[in-house]
């Protein structure tokens, strides 16, 4: 039978382990990581980047222009007679006639810090500044050598601004008897529905092929966190495709600037971030061929994921019409699942990234955002969620404080055994077990709780972590964000001395310890004296260290997960107390052999 001390050692001294290099090898390495970023936005805004190619050309021309366009880029300031306004609900920004490039995204309801007058978060940016990212739709050639639409393609427009129920057609004239149209409309949110129209008024057959395409023409900072993908993403034939900005660009080396490429029917692709979201999704019912491609620009990499809709036949007379879709905005579970129903596109809702306990965080999801809408308040919801868990795992943390009552009334008799048999380990063990099955105890029993909590735990860290419903989510008191740090800390005596001490190269990391950490660690404690004591000297110390590594560890977690802990501990140690009291009034002192 396994010891149960020796179980509780073995993760505390493997969690230390983790978090020991955590903090000294993963720390320093993103530090290094966020500074190479720094260095490569500042180039990106020095250079003047020119359009780069249509997909379906050799991978070699990626990043010329193509072909009959020329080389100057769709400057940041395209002036507003040259841009169409995006109005909506939740969105605001603008399409650029130049290239037909929607390059201008801001969210309404979404700002940069919890602040009321904070800056709105951006999505989109145009070509030219420090963070280009944007989308286009277009067409390319295919044999018959058909004048189409090039990256700085001046487009006519219908209207002047976009907006639910009012779409706007962008339209070109090639002057060989062919008309390009992009109609684009967008919803109440963040979905924008692209018809791609080619009307041949030619004598002859053409052949086009349409594309979407998604560009970032810098790399993102990322969180860095192993928990969390934050790059390339695609749900092809059901199945969950990733690629971080660092295995695409080693990829895109070893394959001519194509770090990955996928042909099926259905399906999606497009960038992700912690909480923002720009994917193509084409029509589910036609077979498409994605490309997620990696060019480099004067050494500098640019991100793109694109699609073909398939070569498209258009006779005399006649007209070609592909339908696409493009999201670009805020990863809120409820609106993914609306869509993915909507578009019937499977897997959506697997840009948010839930995780190996995706049958836990799901339902965590939709138990604490209904708590939170019932409630008005988040960290409510965390702790009725708590109360909740606490009740479904009532009858086996019964049981576990009962055992644990027993071991430490058995204590001193354990000790005793140990002296006694201090030379005999083997005569020891088998002396324990006939003193457990004596009295009835199971060692193991206290484990269970703890193993159990485990998932529990990184499936309510996943949902505070990655879910933008818990973004800006406060508490009460200094809690504005329940997805961010506690961010009061001990080492400023709470505000009082003026200085930063986490800016200080590797160690800084530990110089932040906010208030409920150090309640999380105190309950911690608390809880630790009601078990029984390890007779081992080390077990003890382990032991003993314990509160305070999980109470640095915990610092730099997200507030709502702390403020977890903190309950869940007040509540164990209310009913651990409760059982030992009524275990000590009911179990006889055993008796001395």
């Amino acid at each position: 039978m396994v010891d149960q001390k020796r179980l509780i050692v073995a993760i505390a001294i493997s969690i230390a382990i983790l978090f020991v290099f955590e903090m000294l090898w993963n720390q320093p390495l993103r530090e290094a990581e966020r500074a190479r970023q720094a260095e490569l936005a500042a180039q990106a805004e020095r250079e003047a980047p020119r359009p780069p190619a249509m997909p379906g050309e050799a991978p070699a021309a990626l990043g010329t222009p193509a072909p009959g366009a020329s080389a100057a880029p769709m400057p940041a300031t395209t002036p507003a007679s040259l841009r169409v306004r995006i109005d909506s609900p939740d969105v605001v920004g603008s399409i650029n006639l130049v290239g037909a490039a929607i390059d201008d995204v801001t969210l309404r309801r979404f700002g940069v810090t919890p602040d009321r007058d904070s800056e709105r978060v951006r999505v989109f940016s145009p070509r030219g500044a420090p963070n280009a990212y944007f989308a286009q739709f277009g067409w390319s050639s295919v044999g018959s050598g058909v004048k189409v639409p090039a990256p700085d393609t001046v487009w006519q427009t219908s209207a002047t601004v976009l907006g639910p129920g009012r779409p706007v057609t962008l339209f070109w004239d090639n002057g060989e008897g062919q008309r390009f149209e992009i109609a684009i409309g967008i919803d109440e949110h963040f979905l924008f529905t692209v018809e791609q129209r080619v009307i041949n008024g030619a004598a002859a057959t053409v052949a086009v092929n349409p594309w979407g395409r998604i560009r970032r023409e810098y790399t993102p900072e990322t969180a860095g966190f192993f928990i969390l993908h934050e790059g390339l993403v695609g749900v092809f034939d059901g199945r969950l495709t990733e690629q971080t900005y660092k295995a695409a660009r080693d990829e895109a080396e070893k394959q001519g600037g194509v770090a990955f490429t996928r042909t099926g029917r259905g399906g999606w692709a497009g960038f992700s971030d912690k909480y923002w979201l720009g994917a193509l999704i084409p029509d589910q019912a036609q077979t498409t061929t994605y490309t997620w491609r990696v060019p480099q620009e004067n050494g500098t990499p640019r991100y793109q994921i694109d699609f073909l809709a398939g070569e498209k036949q258009i006779g005399p007379g006649l007209r070609e019409t592909v339908r696409s879709y493009l999201f670009a905005g805020a990863k809120e579970v409820a609106l993914l699942d609306r869509y993915a129903a909507q578009l019937r596109v499977e897997g959506l809702d697997k840009a948010i990234d839930w995780g190996w306990f995706y049958f836990l965080t799901r339902p965590f999801f939709w138990a604490l955002h209904w708590l939170g809408e019932l409630f008005g308040n988040y960290g409510v919801a965390i702790l009725i969620f708590t109360l909740f868990l606490k009740g479904l795992f009532f009858p086996l943390a019964n049981k576990s404080y009962r055992a644990m009552s027993k071991m430490k009334l058995l204590a001193p008799k354990m000790q005793e055994l140990k002296e006694k048999h201090k030379d005999d380990p083997a005569k020891l063990q088998q002396e324990m077990m006939a003193l457990y099955r004596r009295e009835k105890v199971n060692p193991v029993s206290g484990c269970l709780p703890i193993i159990l909590q485990i998932p529990v735990f990184f499936a309510l860290y996943k949902v505070l972590f990655v879910t933008i419903e818990m973004r800006h989510a406060p508490f009460f008191g200094w809690i504005r964000d329940l997805s961010a740090p506690d961010p009061t800390n001990i080492f400023t005596l709470f505000g009082l001395i003026p200085w930063d001490p986490t800016v200080i190269p590797i160690f800084g990391h530990f110089l932040h310890l906010g208030v409920w950490p150090l309640i999380m660690g105190a309950t911690m404690y608390f809880q630790q004296k009601l078990n029984p004591t390890p007779p081992d000297p080390v077990q003890q110390k382990v032991f003993m260290l314990m509160p305070f590594v999980f109470t640095f560890m915990l610092a730099s977690f997200p507030s709502g997960l702390v403020i977890y802990w903190s309950w869940n501990n007040l509540l164990s140690i209310a009913q651990q107390w409760l059982i030992m009291r009524r275990v000590a009034q009911q179990q006889p002192a055993p008796a001395k052999t």
